[in-house]
């Protein structure tokens, strides 16, 4: 047979994770009222070695598609953090299995994304937006050019916005600076005559005494 696209393979093992879990809680169910749950023990080691053998399956895809570069860092460590949910719940299942751990939650399940009669959404899906659909590595590679030579064209009008502000302050600057020298210069002026206009009242004065005394 044909190996299984990412997307397909995803879901068939996040399908496989939720048939698990159910099955292990209807085997407790048959242990606790004392029926025989051999029958499904058997199902459910085989099913634990079909759901490794998929997250093998899906490592496997994921190390080829970051060696040629047919996929973006981001969007590797996005897929590596998938492969790691369902490998914790690998490893949450194989425990509850053997009565390791706590039952499986079938409800709150982070990974039961399988089932389409759960209304929801493969996580797989949500790799990419419209605008990087459908591109090869060369193209998403030249688009990202793009967008940071347009960043950088950015950053250089605000860098001269900057630059010109900056020069707008330092002539701001200057000109206060010679504002305060002629309004330092006007105050000298100002008391310079002011002392003349004192040294002239004075001299009236004098001169205006002497005449009365001679009269």
């Amino acid at each position: 047979a044909a190996p299984l696209p990412r997307l397909s393979l995803h879901g068939a093992a996040c399908q496989i994770a939720q048939d698990i879990a159910e099955k292990i809680q209807e085997r407790n169910r048959y242990q606790r009222s004392g029926e025989s749950a051999a029958k499904l023990n058997v199902i459910i080691r085989s099913s634990l070695q079909n759901l490794r053998e998929k997250i093998d399956q899906l490592k496997d895809l994921l190390l080829r598609a970051v060696a040629t570069h047919q996929i973006t860092q981001l969007e590797g460590d996005r897929r590596q953090n998938l492969v790691d949910d369902l490998l914790t719940r690998q490893k949450q299942l194989q425990a509850s299995y053997k009565n390791e751990g706590t039952e499986p939650d079938v409800i709150r399940s982070s990974l039961m994304t399988g089932g389409v009669k759960r209304g929801v959404t493969n996580p797989w899906l949500l790799e990419e937006s419209e605008e990087t659909r459908g591109l090869g590595f060369d193209d998403l590679r030249q688009q990202q050019r793009r967008i940071i030579e347009e960043q950088d064209a950015g950053l250089d009008a605000l860098s001269s916005i900057i630059s010109r502000q900056k020069q707008m302050g330092q002539e701001i600057g200057n000109e206060l600076d010679e504002q305060n020298e002629i309004i330092d210069d006007l105050t000298n002026l100002v008391e310079n005559t002011d002392d003349k206009l004192r040294n002239q009242t004075r001299h009236v004065k004098m001169v205006d005494k002497k005449s009365t005394s001679c009269g």
